[in-house]
């Protein structure tokens, strides 16, 4: 299948820095699914990530956050069937996004929006976990909490930051 990744960390304006790969399809675990990525989004863990972990004899393919089709699903798997519309932000001790397939364990998948595109939809998980994780784990606000009260959102131009608005 096809892939995006890298074999060495060099300067991204090197020619080598990133590479159009061909590699084996994912083999599935038991809670995987074998999902038909449709479109990927680039986060700053994608460039620190490359920029930071040396790929150890194969190539390193990047990306965590996906949106795509269910192609086929591990003998464990409860929550979703083929054909589904789903996105997330992967995992970061497995192979990335940036590629044809891709297997991921269905506890951090969650159905796509149908009111957004697929570019739209991959936009979505990481940055949006992360906002849901700086209200409700780290500051501390009720789920459905919160009438009356007001936070200040200073500088939230980034992904997070815009989704926290």
């Amino acid at each position: 299948m096809k892939a995006v990744g890298y074999r060495e960390s060099l300067p991204i304006d090197n020619p080598k820095s990133l590479e159009d790969l061909e590699i084996p399809a994912p083999e599935l675990r038991p809670r995987d699914l074998l999902v038909r990525v449709h479109a990927v989004s680039v986060n700053p863990v994608d460039t620190k990530i490359r920029r930071n972990r040396k790929p150890s004899g194969k190539p390193e393919v990047l990306g965590w956050d996906a949106v795509g089709t269910v192609d086929k699903v591990g003998a464990e798997v409860k929550n979703f069937q083929i054909g589904d519309r789903v996105f997330y932000a992967g995992a970061i001790n497995r192979p990335g996004t940036n590629s044809e397939l891709h297997a991921v364990d269905e506890r951090i998948v969650a159905r796509a929006p149908q009111s957004v595109s697929d570019a739209e939809a991959a936009a979505l998980p990481l940055t949006s976990i992360t906002a849901y994780e700086l209200l409700f784990h780290r500051l501390g606000i009720a789920k459905g909490g919160g009438k009356g009260q007001s936070l200040l959102v200073i500088g939230g131009a980034g992904g997070v930051g815009s989704i926290l608005i």
